[in-house]
């Protein structure tokens, strides 16, 4: 079985003292390939060294997180353009709007997304969306920026039926993590009625681990129990979740299987 974490975090402080345990647990576990986006810049050193250390299993994403969009942001934007240009990575992300956190910046947060999807576009790369909070938002923005080569996928998935089927419409995927197997998750009431072609699965470790482990870090071994709770939703084995979220994500990503 086969499984692809399609947005962990690997490269931040929370695994500074095990990460090459963590990345070890996850492969034991089937997980042998990582999806890594980008936040800051702060970061990008970080994230190189780890696709050098395990260069078929690691994919780097570029672009700046709409939390991180400051009163330095062209800077920021600046830096994701220029990593861009040099070819190293398979998505622009993760990009986005958050209304949770700070509703001040809303209108350069929208600027910074409509920018990196413009460079996505141009270099023919799939976005990865957050979307705290701004579901409505970022689809009216898809809307409006609708190209042939603007693809992606929503990260952490958690609007309604019909935004989800607004989403795939547009050519998105859905990325589904733990919050699926939370009581008030609310996905898990009509997520079955969504083609499973059009899902990915991620864990956006080492925030929102899924039951049993809520609460707690979250590492991209746990892909596992996100599986195991759609093989439950969709009435089928895990192996064939596992099998075809890992096509979703090979596609999307154009990840070659080594």
């Amino acid at each position: 079985m086969t499984l692809v974490d399609t947005h962990t975090h690997l490269y931040v402080e929370e695994f500074a003292n095990d990460r090459a345990e963590v990345i070890e647990r996850a492969l034991q576990a089937g997980v042998t390939h990582f999806v890594l986006p980008a936040i800051e810049q702060k970061y990008t050193h970080s994230m190189l060294e780890l696709k050098q250390a395990f260069p078929n299993n690691i994919h780097l994403m570029m672009g700046l997180h709409p939390c991180y969009v400051k009163e330095n942001y062209q800077e920021e934007l600046h830096h994701v353009q220029e990593q861009l240009l040099t070819g190293n990575y398979v998505a622009v992300g993760e990009i986005g709007i958050d209304l949770y956190w700070d509703k001040t910046t809303f209108e350069i947060q929208k600027i910074a997304f409509e920018q990196q999807i413009d460079w996505a576009i141009a270099s023919d790369l799939p976005i990865v969306i957050h979307s705290r909070e701004s579901t409505r938002e970022i689809l009216e923005i898809l809307q409006q920026k609708k190209h042939p080569k603007l693809r992606g996928v929503l990260h952490c998935f958690s609007g309604t039926l019909e935004e989800a089927q607004e989403a795939i419409a547009l050519g998105f995927y859905l990325g589904i993590g733990g919050v699926v197997t939370f009581k008030n998750g609310k996905i898990d009431a009509f997520l079955n009625q969504l083609p499973l072609e059009k899902l990915v699965l991620e864990t956006d470790a080492p925030y929102l681990a899924p039951v049993p482990y809520r609460g707690k870090r979250n590492e991209s071994s746990y892909t596992v129990l996100v599986a195991e709770k759609l093989a439950q939703l969709y009435q089928i084995s895990v192996e064939e979740i596992a099998k075809i979220t890992t096509e979703n994500a090979f596609k999307i990503f154009n990840i070659k299987q080594s």
